[in-house]
């Protein structure tokens, strides 16, 4: 039996693979690159300098997220058009937006620091840093008559200022300039942009070392400035030093991050300081000193010193005349007069030949004043007091956590009153009744013919009276100390049974 043929089955219709989008690549990628090889390019053939690029970049990268959000924008307008999708940000571009906003912050916040005023308190020099420029120096030399019974009036923000006697009746300037560029055009434009200006207007006569009048690119001028004796001077400073020499006439002076030094003056004188040194002498007339001050030390003031600030380093006194008012923020002290000297740091004061009445308050410092006549009133905590005194005045000492030394002329006469809470009375002075308890020690009566009033109080301190000068302080494990001789017994306490 034949065999019936089996048709050929038929095969299903085969399905081509769905079409994937390609997301097309966005090409903020290669414009950035662009932009960046052409800025190399522009810098190897001199069109362009890294400073000048870091000073752009500085003041206007917000211009670079706007340029890439408009390459953003253009790429997906066009991906609908072509109703393809429209390429993300991406990585790279997230991290580029990141870099720019991080960096450009950085360079705002550096256009804001003093980079010239750092450089010269390091004494960095420019040839080590290219990035800086290269420094520029130029001389002037300015000269005009100056009015009878005139006035000088000094601005340099960026400089020092040097004032001395004239030998004729002109005002003479000298000025030195520097200033750091790219290359000696700009240079020489900015030098043109920044000269000093003398200005008259009736007696007053002003100079302006003009250190901005070439815009954010920095200028130092230095000038040395001769006028006639009798002129007063107003000089105001700013990262620079401010020297006057030899003056009938008062001086003002205002100073910013600088030394100030004032010597030879017969007028007044009057600083207003702000993180700056100063060093006055021979000065004829009153003082006055007030601002955030670091070093400042004042001798041979035959005037009244008032001095009112935060004085952050040291404080250094020689011979004052006459009254002297000290106001910080921890400490207060004033005098009559200074025949010796004083010196003030963060942890001790020390004063020789100071006449009073003497009132010192302070806190945190070991105390010696050395040859004190007159009355004294004085209150510390947290360091030791010492004190010898020359002639006997009216004394009211109070300390806290430290001891307490007094020495008194040998044949001193005074009346006591002394507590110590939690330390001993020890007194070279046998007629005094002393009692020396487990909490309060007490001491009390008077010494020769009686006399000024001498109280002192303690807490969780000793107190020594001593006769004539006190020991100067030795190394006890070294030099032995010779023995103190008996101290009188103390007269029986008459107690209740």
């Amino acid at each position: 039996m034949a065999s019936t043929p089996q048709m050929p089955q038929a095969q299903p219709p085969q399905m081509p693979p769905p079409y994937r989008h390609q997301h097309p690549r966005s090409i903020s990628g290669p414009i950035v690159l662009i932009v960046i090889g052409v800025l190399f390019l522009l810098e190897k053939m001199g069109v362009l300098h890294w400073g000048n690029l870091g000073y752009l970049f500085a003041h206007y990268w917000p211009l670079l997220l706007i340029f890439f959000g408009l390459v953003k924008l253009i790429e997906h307008v066009a991906a609908q058009r072509t109703g393809n999708p429209a390429p993300g940000l991406g990585v790279g571009g997230a991290i580029l937006v990141v870099a720019i906003i991080f960096w450009g912050l950085v360079a705002s916040q550096a256009t804001r620091v003093d980079w010239n005023a750092l450089r010269d308190q390091f004494q960095v020099d420019d040839n080590d840093f290219p990035f800086f420029g290269h420094k520029y120096s130029y001389e002037d030399q300015l000269a005009q008559a100056f009015p009878p019974g005139g006035n000088l009036h000094v601005t340099d923000n960026r400089g020092a200022v040097n004032i001395t006697v004239s030998d004729d009746n002109q005002i003479h300037v000298a000025v030195h300039k520097r200033l750091n560029a790219d290359s000696q055009e700009s240079a020489d434009k900015w030098n043109a942009g920044s000269p000093p200006q003398i200005t008259v207007s009736g007696q007053n006569v002003s100079v302006n070392a003009n250190t901005q009048g070439a815009g954010d690119h920095g200028v130092t001028s230095d000038l040395d400035i001769s006028v006639p004796r009798k002129a007063a001077v107003v000089v105001s400073v700013d990262h620079g030093d401010a020297s006057v020499l030899g003056r009938d006439g008062d001086v003002n002076i205002s100073a910013q991050h600088g030394d100030v030094a004032v010597t030879d003056i017969n007028g007044n004188v009057r600083l207003n300081l702000q993180d700056s040194s100063a060093h006055i002498a021979k000065i004829s007339s009153d003082v006055s000193v007030q601002g955030k001050a670091q070093d400042v030390s004042l001798e041979d003031i035959k005037g009244t010193v008032t001095l009112d600030g935060d004085f952050m380093e040291s404080l250094r006194l020689a011979r004052l005349a006459k009254p002297m008012n000290f106001k910080s923020a921890r400490t207060q002290i004033d005098f009559t007069r200074l025949d010796g000297d004083l010196d003030l740091d963060s942890g001790d004061l020390r004063v020789t030949n100071v006449v009073g009445p003497v009132h010192i308050s302070t806190k945190f410092k070991d105390i010696g004043l050395i040859g004190v006549s007159g009355d004294l009133r004085l209150r510390n905590e947290n360091g030791a007091v010492e004190i010898q005194m020359t002639k006997m005045g009216s004394m009211d000492v109070g300390n806290q956590n430290a001891d307490i030394t007094i020495g008194v002329p040998p044949k001193a006469a005074f009346q006591l009153d002394a507590r110590s809470h939690g330390g001993e009375i020890d007194s070279d002075f046998h007629g005094l009744n002393v009692q020396n308890g487990d909490e309060q020690s007490t001491a009390a009566g008077s010494v020769g013919s009686g006399g000024p009033h001498v109280v002192i109080n303690n807490q969780h301190g000793s107190i020594e009276i001593r006769q004539g000068a006190i020991e100067a302080d030795e190394d006890e494990s070294t030099v032995p100390k010779a023995p103190k001789a008996p101290r009188a017994p103390n007269p029986p306490t008459v107690t209740d049974n």
